[in-house]
């Protein structure tokens, strides 16, 4: 379990890297409302510019946090369960704008990934 708990935790760590630095600006078929980039999806929600930066900052030392648990392992459950409460989060906004399941899919999978290291990380 241990194992699988690690590959997650990087998997996850490695996901938000991507989605909130690589992508940010990019097109996606997961954006919420049908938004171009980032801050079109916030837009679409209804959040103003300020949360959108406030959740990328919090999700991104999260995800740090999460691979910095792989040498500190006492970090890990905080840093995996404050990642579930923002994908909660991630996952109300969807249903706020009706947005499909497709759309809704990786937000969910963060989600259960989150709370499956939350729950299982050793420490």
């Amino acid at each position: 379990m241990e194992i699988a708990v690690t590959v997650v935790q990087i998997l996850i760590a490695l996901a938000i890297f991507n989605i909130w630095i690589l992508r940010f600006n990019k097109s996606t078929p997961f954006r919420g409302g049908g938004a171009k980039n980032m801050k079109e999806e916030f837009e679409a929600y209804g959040l103003p510019v300020w949360f959108m930066l406030t959740i990328g900052g919090l999700k991104l030392i999260l995800a740090t946090a999460l691979i910095a648990g792989l040498w500190f392992p006492e970090v890990t459950r905080p840093a995996a369960a404050g990642m579930a409460f923002l994908m909660m989060g991630a996952v109300v906004m969807h249903l706020k704008v009706k947005d499909p399941l497709k759309r809704s899919l990786p937000a969910l999978a963060m989600l259960g990934l989150s709370l499956f290291v939350a729950l299982f990380a050793t420490q």
